[in-house]
């Protein structure tokens, strides 16, 4: 037993944190057996995915292959994909992208990094190739389609776009304001913290149009109607104010354009919001009186706040709720966007985002600028480049080809299946010059790419991830990668080196400290350091030991605006960009499964997880419209938008409203972005996935559409280049 060994890392699956410990038989490169253990966000606790979720690196093929070699078109893109050597596949990327550079300019090249399995250090990497060798801002990732607006909105507020607090305050809160945002099913170890807050005596507030597993342990369950956020906020705002709740104190010392917002909010009274909320009065006055009751209250919020059109405006007014209350500055307050996926977090720190160096250093400030030309050696833009939900208008709807994006290069994300309105990104793929894809698996954009480069998945590197609450922690190589894969970051080099920039790195300590040196919140985040501690939140500014990072944001009210001061804002209500009509009745939101992650690349190849659920996922639909409709629960259903149709599972559920139905957005054949309209919110370009007008139809002959459903899944299976299913390694 001697090449048995224990090693611990990060899960890679949501931005908890959690901490898990392997036992490996090194001789064998095989995983004996995974279990959690202690870290700062997850205790010794880990969910379904945390558990069961490392299957995948068996390459089980269950709903897609993994990627063993390097693969290019070498006669344009009808002509199959081929797998070559390394040298081969490095320089004909290198060589296309050159050419369009030198032909279209280097705004003509997009860079989408990733935040899911690869961490910090190749994300870093990746804007630096974009920034340094292409000579263009055009960097960004998935953040866009989810919590860019919690980034935008506390910005312009507070000044700082994280959570203020940390994971573990949660469960010390007294008030806990959850608007938007599922824990149970996101970040069930977060849940867990909500959890142990309501035993502690915490009052919870829900709003949410479906009762969630939060909803059924709040106290008060606001059951708004879908896009109405903001008319909520801004009537909680009104009866602080109005009742004289507020901390003026707080709000004299620390804040400004206070006058402002009240031209606002006091047009939002309880009688006027509950008419657009559909909650009553009275239910706005209670959640308002007891959120300004505590100063400990937290307003915790999701993607059920961030993808709308008035995202940025409501994560505005959250900020602009807790400073009218003074929950800032000190513990078990604050604000919390919980991110999302496993390092959504540290993809924004590392500046893979187009207005923004990494440690969120602008572009457009000259001293920045000419700190990093220096460091880098390489002249730089200071045009903030393109969000990667504008690319569509840069390829399909823009007429000039000196305009247009020419090249497309996606390391570790699948706009083909996660961004929105499917039929126009299969057409905006289709239409680039030149798609580059390094990935891990076969996915739903590999089938649009040029050149394929298989690179080491999470458990096969090492590096750092960010969790939702600022915290670094390592990741550490359990197995060694099989088939000819490379690092991420190695990737990155050898198509920076061949384009004429030259990168070389030992590996990823070195780089992590060159991306150090350059962000001062994040200096004092040494490797010996994270090794000591286990996570270091920034800022840490100093790399002494006594520095040991910042567990919550704001301290003593001095925000991280310029002059530390927070600034009040919100806006008037909107209602959603497309409502429903005659045509179609019904509001789609898509929401996420429990059991599954991001695009199910990875948890959907995990057999225990794919046994919870497999395709063609479901629709949740109300009792009262499921009667109408004639659709019995378990039903295969046609639901269908202006943009598009597909085929998925009823289930019919007094969790969701009257008019309203919710999708789950991780698969292929029930597809729900096939249905989702592009409509973005004009400060940080995430869509309008929450609502969109559609219909739902009862399929007469079950029999034939469950075969329909079963020849397109082994049509898909097949594009995903599986050849057998195979046993659990």
């Amino acid at each position: 037993m001697a090449s048995v060994k224990e090693i611990q890392t990060t899960c890679c699956y949501c931005g908890s944190g959690c901490q898990l410990l392997f036992t490996v038989d090194q001789g064998a490169n095989k995983i004996l057996d995974v279990h959690p253990v202690k870290g700062r966000t997850n205790d010794d606790k880990a969910c379904l995915k945390g558990w069961y979720g490392w299957d995948y690196l068996n390459d089980p093929q269950i709903i897609t292959k993994r990627i063993r070699e390097p693969m290019i078109r070498k006669n344009g893109r009808a002509s199959p994909l081929t797998a070559v050597s390394w040298d081969e596949a490095i320089k004909f990327v290198a060589d296309n992208l050159k050419k369009i550079k030198e032909k279209w300019g280097p705004d003509s090249i997009m860079g989408a990094g990733s935040a899911r399995g690869p961490g910090n250090e190749p994300n870093y990497l990746m804007q630096k190739f974009i920034r340094a060798c292409i000579g263009t801002n055009n960097i960004d990732h998935c953040a866009r389609i989810c919590h860019a607006a919690s980034v935008v909105g506390s910005m312009q507020t507070i000044g700082e776009g994280a959570m203020s607090l940390s994971i573990p305050e949660i469960e010390d809160c007294e008030v806990i304001f959850n608007i938007g945002y599922n824990a149970a099913a996101s970040h069930p170890i977060v849940a867990r913290r909500i959890v142990r807050a309501k035993e502690k005596g915490a009052y919870i507030i829900c709003a949410d149009p479906r009762i969630t597993e939060t909803a059924r342990i709040a106290d008060l369950h606001l059951q708004i109607k879908g896009g109405s956020n903001i008319a909520l906020t801004n009537a909680m705002a009104n009866v602080i104010v109005t009742e004289g709740l507020q901390d003026q104190a707080f709000i004299k010392a620390h804040t400004k354009d206070f006058d402002a917002f009240w031209e606002i909010v006091k047009v939002y009274t309880p009688e006027h919001s509950a008419k657009i909320c559909g909650v009553s009065p009275d239910a706005i006055r209670l959640a308002a009186r007891k959120y300004a009751g505590s100063k400990h209250s937290v307003i915790l919020w999701g993607m059920g706040v961030t993808q709308f059109q008035q995202g940025v405006e409501v994560v505005k007014s959250n900020c602009s709720l807790a400073m009218l209350t003074g929950n800032f500055g000190h513990y078990a307050c604050g604000t919390g966007p919980v991110r999302g996926q496993n390092n959504v977090q540290g993809t924004c720190d590392m500046g893979v985002l187009p207005n923004v160096y990494p440690g969120y250093q602008s572009v457009t400030d000259p001293k920045i600028k000419e700190k990093f030309e220096k460091a880098w050696g390489a002249k730089l833009s200071d045009k903030v480049g393109l969000t990667l939900t504008r690319v569509p208008e840069r390829v399909v709807h823009e007429k000039d080809p000196a305009k247009q994006i020419h090249a497309y290069y996606i390391f570790g994300e699948d706009p083909g299946q996660s961004d929105p309105d499917l039929e126009e990104l299969r057409e905006t793929l289709d239409k680039i010059d030149f798609v580059v894809c390094q990935d891990i698996f076969w996915n739903k954009t590999t089938q649009h790419a040029d050149a394929i480069l298989p690179a080491t998945a999470w458990g096969e590197h090492d590096g750092v991830y960010t969790s939702s609450d600022r915290g670094f922690q390592r990741i550490r190589k359990v197995l060694e990668p099989t088939g000819n894969v490379k690092d991420d970051w190695e990737i990155i080099c050898l198509v920076s080196t061949a384009m004429g920039y030259p990168m070389k790195y030992k590996n990823v300590q070195e780089i992590w400290d060159e991306m150090r040196n350059l962000s001062p919140k994040f200096k004092g985040a040494t490797y010996e350091k994270l090794e000591r501690q286990g996570s270091v939140q920034w800022p840490c500014w100093d790399e002494k030991p006594e520095d040991t990072g910042t567990m919550f944001l704001h301290e003593g009210g001095k925000f991280a605006t310029p002059d530390g001061i927070g600034i009040f804002k919100t806006s008037h209500y909107q209602p959603p960009a497309e409502t429903e009509n005659s045509d179609f009745p019904l509001t789609l939101c898509t929401v996420r499964e429990v059991g599954h992650y991001s695009v199910r690349t990875m948890t959907g190849n995990c057999r225990a997880l794919r046994n919870l659920e497999d395709e063609p996922g479901w629709v949740e639909i109300s009792p009262e419209d499921a009667e109408t409709l004639k659709i019995a629960s378990g039903e295969l259903v046609r639901i269908s938008s202006k943009r598009g149709t597909c085929i998925t599972r009823a289930n019919v559920t007094e969790r969701v409203k009257k008019g309203a139905v919710y999708m789950t957005y991780q698969w292929w054949i029930g597809a729900c972005n096939e249905l989702t309209i592009s409509r973005l919110d004009p400060s940080s370009s995430t869509p309008e996935y929450k609502y969109c007008a559609c219909k739902v139809e009862k399929l007469r002959d079950q029999k034939a559409a469950w075969d329909d459903v079963n020849r397109q899944y082994e049509d898909i299976r097949a594009k995903m280049r599986i050849e057998k299913e195979r046993a659990l390694a």
